[in-house]
C-alpha cells in the first residue's frame, strides 16, 4: 500500500514556524553582536544621552538673568540670599 499521501501534515504548520523562529534568532544574535562590538569600540559605555552636571540654584539664577527674565537688582538680591 502506497502511503505517500499520508505525509505528516504537521510539517506544513511547523515548518514555516520553525523557519521564522530561526530567522528571528539569527537577527537577534546579529543585533546583540553589533551592539556588543559598538559598545566595546566606544569605550564600553551604553548608548544614550551623556550625563549632565546638576544645575545649582546660582546657575539657574544666572541663566534667568542672561535671558532677561529678571533685572540686575533682583539678580543681586537673590544672589545675596543664596550666599547667606
Amino acid at each position: 500500500m502506497d502511503q505517500t499521501w499520508a505525509m505528516p501534515w504537521f510539517g506544513m504548520i511547523f515548518g514555516p514556524i520553525l523557519m521564522i523562529a530561526v530567522l528571528v534568532t539569527v537577527v537577534v544574535v546579529v543585533v546583540l553582536i553589533v551592539r556588543w562590538l559598538g559598545g566595546a569600540a566606544s569605550g564600553g559605555t551604553p548608548p544614550g544621552p551623556a550625563p549632565t552636571k546638576q544645575k545649582t540654584a546660582l546657575d539657574i539664577l544666572e541663566e534667568r538673568f542672561a535671558r532677561g527674565e529678571i533685572d540686575a537688582e533682583e539678580f543681586r538680591e537673590r544672589k545675596r540670599l543664596l550666599n547667606e
